[in-house]
């Protein structure tokens, strides 16, 4: 275990050498995009409603797609992401359509180093606190950035999923965060046959975890609610059952896979 100390620099390697091939992939659609597709989906769509004129911080970004989705439904957008690589195409992207973004790469515990102002929503989506040790420094960083009565709006997959092997045959993981969780994989959920190999360390959150992270910094929950599909064909023994919405085929509708998270800066 000694690598976890160098956690940040094993995953902002990973995510570097994702980028190229997640841009490529058709999960990503990067084409599609680029011709105008948004690439935000209803559950975060109906926490956000109207944000035309919203200053909104977008945390662990990627290569900016939600980003620049954000932008063109009005938002002044500012995006922080951990890979150099992903914010490097995130800013050519935002060139290349001319829509006004700002984007920083950063470790997000150290996103108060690189900013100074407060947003009216601060937006988290979709695989992100896993690669975060510390809740409550992420929830400190959420809450600073808030402006008096704004909001913070999250959407992620729910803590049961991670507790699955890879082909959700056997819970193969603590629910609960027990200790850094190291692995190598081949492929990337982007496109599984994919040459890139990868070393990975993230952490399960229970939900009382990110819960509680939120509640202890000064925000109020305003809304929770969990989802038994994912809006993305990102596992394995998935299938679609409606349009955009995907399922374990074996775990029907019996597990929950995503949940979200509205709350408001006291």
């Amino acid at each position: 275990m000694e690598n976890i100390q160098d956690y940040k620099k094993i995953n902002q390697q990973t995510w570097n050498n994702k980028t190229d091939v997640h841009i490529a992939s058709d999960f990503y659609d990067n084409e599609g995009f680029l011709n105008g597709k948004s690439t935000l989906n209803a559950i975060e769509l109906e926490l956000l409603r109207d944000i035309s004129n919203k200053k909104i911080l977008h945390l662990q970004c990627h290569f900016g797609q939600d980003t620049l989705s954000l932008a063109r439904l009005g938002a002044k957008v500012t995006g922080i992401d951990l890979s150099d690589k992903a914010i490097e195409k995130a800013k050519e992207f935002a060139d290349k359509l001319n829509i006004d973004a700002t984007f920083i790469c950063c470790d997000i515990y150290d996103t108060p180093k690189f900013l100074d102002e407060k947003f009216d929503i601060v937006f988290t989506s979709y695989g992100t606190i896993g690669w975060l040790p510390d809740l409550d420094n992420w929830a400190k960083v959420v809450s600073q950035f808030i402006k008096p009565n704004g909001k913070f709006i999250m959407a992620d997959f729910h803590p049961v999923v991670w507790m699955f092997d890879n082909y959700f045959k056997e819970v193969f993981y603590s629910y609960f965060n027990v200790e850094p969780i190291v692995e190598d994989e081949s492929g990337t959920y982007a496109d599984r046959y994919s040459e890139i190999k990868a070393q990975t360390i993230t952490w399960n959150h229970p939900t009382s975890e990110v819960l509680n992270a939120l509640l202890s910094n000064d925000l109020v929950l305003n809304s929770f609610n969990e989802f038994n599909y994912s809006p993305y064909n990102c596992f394995n023994e998935t299938e679609e059952y409606e349009t955009g919405k995907f399922r374990i085929k074996h775990l029907g509708n019996k597990i929950p896979m995503v949940f979200s998270i509205l709350a408001s800066k006291k």
